[in-house]
């Protein structure tokens, strides 16, 4: 028989794309005591890409805690789960993927870098996460539409707006560039734009997928 694997998706992932990859029980997006549940009936491995941020009281510490030293395996990525990880990996939490990497380093600090709203019945995104906009900024100076200091006032100007509203045309019209730098920069996100939390997402999933 296989481990019992609870993971807890939401928007970073499409869940029959999630499914695809891993046999799992999945879960909505995870609040405060959805894993302190778990413990009544443990799971051997618990995967955290979804949650809670603002809606309502987010997924604690101290039940995580709890799982780790019940020898449950938690792992986290992409979203709540990269922030989670990031300040439980030294009791033993495993973290996956870019944002969480961003986490521990300190090149991201806050919830707001990932906080998204979402629709509750479908779970689809009806905003932009600022850590994959920053990317996708980065991104776009590699390939030489825009430069370092235009990289640095979009983002600046993606921060500043409340993240249930965030998005590119937003974050487009509101910036001081060129309309032929702007059009490009249009078509690139739209062409090659990628979600950061979902590429983490499916690394969270490959992972416990593989592991022994």
């Amino acid at each position: 028989m296989g481990k019992r694997i609870v993971v807890f998706i939401g928007p970073s992932l499409p869940l029959k794309e999630a499914k695809q990859i891993l046999d799992a029980d999945y879960r909505p997006p995870v609040a405060r005591d959805d894993v302190a549940i778990l413990l009544d009936d443990p799971p051997q491995v618990i995967g955290i890409i979804d949650g809670v941020f603002h809606q309502q009281p987010a997924v604690s510490h101290k039940e995580i805690l709890r799982a780790l030293d019940a020898g449950i395996t938690v792992v986290g990525g992409s979203s709540m789960g990269a922030l989670r990880s990031a300040e439980l990996d030294y009791a033993g939490m495993i973290g996956i993927g870019t944002v969480y990497q961003e986490y521990r380093d300190g090149i991201i600090e806050s919830d707001d870098d990932v906080a998204i709203v979402f629709d509750p019945v479908t779970h689809e995104l009806l905003c932009e996460a600022l850590v994959s906009m920053k990317h996708n900024f980065q991104r776009a100076e590699a390939e030489g539409i825009i430069d370092s200091r235009e990289v640095r006032m979009l983002y600046g100007i993606a921060k500043k707006i409340y993240y249930p509203q965030r998005n590119y045309p937003r974050v487009l019209n509101d910036a001081d560039l060129d309309e032929d730098k702007k059009k490009k920069l249009e078509i690139f996100l739209k062409e090659k734009g990628t979600d950061i939390k979902s590429e983490d997402a499916r690394k969270v999933l490959t992972y416990i997928k593989n592991m022994d």
